[in-house]
Parts: C-alpha cells; sequence; structure tokens
C-alpha cells in the first residue's frame, strides 16, 4: 500500500503561476474545514492537520489566517464537494475531487479536461470501489509493534502500519482519522507527523507508457488548471 500512495504524490510546481493556485487551493480548503468543524485547530483536527500541511508546502502564514477568518465570520462562498471518476490516459483511473460553488460550471471544466485528452469521465462509483479511502499519517519511528499495540488499545481499525527506513506509515480506514490522530498523539507525546492526510489509494496499479505519458501529463496539467479541483488520485504508474 506504501508504494502506491508515494506513487499517486505529485509534485508541487515551482513557479509563481503554480504557488498562487497551490495557495489558492488551501486557503478554500481551510475555510471549508473550519466553517464545518470549527475554527479552533485544537478542536478540529482536520483543520489542524490540514494547516500543518500547509505550512509545509510553503503557503504563507497570512493566507491561512485569512481563510480562518473568513470562516469565523460565517459569510463567504458556500462551496460544496463534488467528485468525479473515470478512466484517464492507457485506462488508468481516477478520481477528482473539487470545491465548488457552481456545480455546472466546475463538471464542464472537468469533462472538458478528460474530452481533450482523449479520456472518459465516469458515473459515480465507476472507479472508486478499485480505491481505498484511507486515513494516512507517516512519521520517525521503526517500532511498528509499538504503534499498532496504541492503536488496537485505542479500538482503531488499522489497516495496515508499515516501517522502513526509520519511518512508519500508518493507514486506517478514513472514518477512522480523528481518532487514530488522537491515539498516536496520546501514546507518543513528541510524534512529528510528515504525513497526516486523507487519501484515495489504489488497490492495484496501471502502467502507462508510449504516447500515453505525454498525454498523462497533459491531462494532469489541465485538471490542475482547474481551480475547483483540489485533489488527483489515479493508479496510473510511468
Amino acid at each position: 500500500m506504501g508504494r502506491a500512495y508515494q506513487n499517486r504524490k505529485e509534485s508541487i510546481a515551482k513557479t509563481a503561476n503554480a504557488k498562487s493556485k497551490v495557495y489558492s487551493k488551501y486557503g478554500r480548503e481551510i475555510y471549508v474545514v473550519a466553517k464545518q468543524g470549527g475554527v479552533d485547530p485544537d478542536g478540529n483536527l482536520a483543520l489542524r492537520g490540514l494547516i500543518d500541511r500547509a505550512k509545509k508546502d510553503q503557503v504563507p502564514t497570512h493566507v491561512i489566517d485569512k481563510a480562518i477568518d473568513k470562516a469565523k465570520g460565517g459569510a463567504g462562498e458556500d462551496y460544496a464537494a463534488a467528485r468525479y471518476e473515470g478512466f484517464g490516459p492507457g485506462n488508468c483511473m481516477v478520481i477528482v475531487d473539487c470545491l465548488t460553488d457552481n456545480p455546472n460550471r466546475t463538471f464542464g471544466e472537468v469533462r472538458n479536461c478528460f474530452t481533450k485528452t482523449k479520456c472518459k469521465i465516469g458515473a459515480p462509483g465507476s472507479v472508486g470501489h478499485l480505491f481505498d479511502h484511507c486515513a494516512i499519517f507517516a512519521f520517525a519511528g521503526d517500532d511498528e509493534d509499538a504503534v499498532l499495540e496504541a492503536l488496537m488499545d485505542a479500538d482503531v481499525d488499522v489497516t495496515d502500519v508499515e516501517a522502513e527506513q526509520g519511518r512508519i506509515t500508518v493507514f486506517a480506514p478514513h472514518t477512522e482519522y480523528a481518532k487514530a490522530k488522537q491515539a498516536l498523539m496520546a501514546a507518543f507525546a513528541d510524534i512529528e507527523l510528515d504525513v497526516d492526510e486523507i487519501q484515495f489509494v489504489p488497490q492495484v496499479m496501471t502502467t502507462v507508457s508510449g504516447d500515453d505519458v505525454a498525454m498523462m501529463d497533459k491531462f494532469m496539467d489541465m485538471l490542475n488548471d482547474c481551480d475547483d479541483v483540489q485533489n488527483i488520485y489515479h493508479n496510473a504508474e510511468y
């Protein structure tokens, strides 16, 4: 499972324009998570994890603070989650998660990305059943037995615990996110989470080769250029 998770990670572009898009995506997600679960990171673990990820991705503090202040005010856009599934270049499987204030616009933009790269957007559930919706935590350590014991003592439904090269990665169902994070923080006081996310992890990988590699890059670039797209998950290996 660890390899599949690493394979789906996408590097962040370094251009100023790309950074601006990253800031915008984080700002929108922080606003939504804070509005839904509360603006205090100590009481909203999803918000705390999101803020930590934003800082690691070098999102400026003022962007984070502005999104939280906006949620405090209770005003602003009313974003809704939208998820699209389909088949990408080389028949790989793709899930696209969005936050939108205009579902019709967002669907049109995402569908255009599929159409322009000769891909096929599918019905809800068409590929999602071939991904595991996981809470993922990674941190320095090598005693996976101690980690597993701490999680089981807290009655966490653990999917997998991996230890490799001084790093432990924990996988659990996405519904166990808060319980798993609380258990880890309670059992290991000095823990620093390198990864603290909820992701779709593919159960199987699809090798993409030849002309499909360039098409996959174009497909990903087009999706990332859509303002409403927050996350892209796929099982392409290339």
